[in-house]
């Protein structure tokens, strides 16, 4: 039997399942996520109650609740950010780039994502406050697809950038 070659994209895909099936397992035992994900998603919570209050917003945060006069919001597991950048994550580390070029897109990554996410926390906001009719549609459909879209593009360019950079100059 003909040994079969084990092409880099074959590869790179098995990574970058087992280490989503590991990182989204990890996630969902109560124990990690009691100990980090609602901490975390507090965070992700008192941020955007800053950010809301800088823009004159009347805002109060009981943990992942985000609450004014105008219009009260709670920000759950899938909407703090943490999947996009588990897949973000798992991407950088399959593929195969050297150790530096990681390490920056897993801050930049990781980071922009973050900030696009603040923005989605407070777009969503006022169009609840604003229009509470588009509130369901702009959340579900415009703004998840958004921050996914912004993590698979930021990857794109990402793993680009590590390609370009660790080939030898021409």
């Amino acid at each position: 039997m003909a040994k079969v070659r084990h092409r880099p994209e074959i590869r790179f895909l098995v990574i970058f399942v087992m280490l989503l099936a590991i990182s989204f397992t990890v996630i969902a035992v109560r124990q990690v996520n009691d100990a980090f994900v609602v901490p975390y998603t507090t965070l992700v919570a008192r941020v955007s109650g800053t950010a809301l209050s800088l823009l004159g917003e009347e805002i109060t945060v009981s943990g992942c609740d985000l609450r004014s006069p105008r219009f009260a919001v709670t920000i759950y597991n899938g909407c703090n950010g943490l999947i996009t950048s588990l897949i973000v994550l798992s991407g950088i580390l399959a593929y195969p780039a050297p150790r530096r070029a990681k390490l920056v897109g897993v801050v930049a990554g990781l980071s922009i994502i973050q900030i696009v996410n603040l923005i989605r926390i407070v777009s969503l906001y006022y169009i609840g406050a604003l229009m509470p009719e588009f509130f369901n549609a702009s959340h579900i459909v415009v703004w998840q697809s958004m921050v996914i879209l912004t993590g698979v593009a930021l990857w794109i360019v990402w793993a680009r950038w590590a390609t370009a950079t660790a080939e030898p100059a021409r």
